[in-house]
């Protein structure tokens, strides 16, 4: 079933698609934003032609913040391209599961996990304020291929705040500052929007007549979002990260406890 194409939806979700890809260019957690307007704006839409649509939107925004990030920001490539392989079969996968499977049982291990990240972080101020010496050995590539596998999968699976999962992998984990961290996550999360939107656009998933503009703006939104991080640096972006994560948790929690 398609809806009748209206300005006031367009224009409307064009809004929300500026400021995910704002606050995705940051810290990740676009999609809490951008996924939940197309749902309310689409009502009757089938879910796979929703992230289809979103997936076409954030990959343009991803892109855009990334080709910043990569002017500014020393990528550490092996692990880089060991997460970006196995984001990207893992995104492809997931999409392919999402017709198959309901995303409402990840949804509690989701919002436990976000609680804890939200209290150590508020605890641990110092948390992603420096690099840590980088990973020697076959590390960095198993890291990098098992955590990008799940971040990918969940990604193309159910999708909103995936950036911000990279991100927290990258500083636990790797011992990354925030900023390396958004750089590294952005690269990442263009791979894994690939992968899904090939999948969703070989299916005919895309509702382009909302896509298009929507991606427009999201690329305009994520263009002053990665700006901002880089002038500000690691305490703007710990601070918006913690917003986020704030975020996702009432998302998850209202879906959980239905508040």
């Amino acid at each position: 079933m398609r809806e009748t194409c209206s300005m006031t939806d367009i224009l409307t979700l064009c809004f929300f698609a500026f400021i995910a890809g704002l606050i995705d260019s940051i810290v990740g957690g676009g999609g809490l934003i951008q996924t939940p307007a197309l749902l309310i704006n689409l009502p009757t839409m089938p879910i796979p032609d929703i992230m289809g649509t979103a997936k076409f939107s954030s990959l343009m925004g991803s892109s855009a913040s990334a080709v910043q990030y990569a002017q500014r920001v020393r990528f550490r490539w092996r692990i880089l391209l060991a997460t970006i392989a196995a984001a990207f079969v893992g995104s492809f996968i997931g999409a392919r599961m999402i017709s198959f499977l309901n995303p409402n049982f990840v949804k509690p291990v989701i919002f436990g996990l976000l609680v804890v990240v939200f209290v150590y972080m508020l605890l641990k101020k110092d948390f992603g304020q420096t690099t840590k010496p980088e990973l020697i050995g076959s590390k960095p590539i198993i890291y990098g291929l098992v955590f990008g596998f799940i971040v990918g999968f969940y990604d193309g699976f159910l999708g909103p705040g995936t950036g911000s999962f990279l991100i927290l992998f990258f500083v636990a984990v790797v011992g990354f500052d925030f900023l390396t961290a958004s750089a590294h996550a952005k690269m990442v999360n263009v791979a894994t929007n690939i992968a899904a939107f090939i999948y969703f656009v070989a299916h005919g998933n895309v509702l382009w007549h909302y896509a298009l503009p929507m991606a427009a703006c999201n690329l305009t939104g994520s263009f002053i979002g990665a700006k901002a991080a880089l002038l500000r640096g690691n305490r703007f972006v710990r601070w918006v990260f913690l917003g986020v994560i704030f975020m996702m948790i009432l998302r998850y929690g209202r879906d959980i406890f239905h508040f």
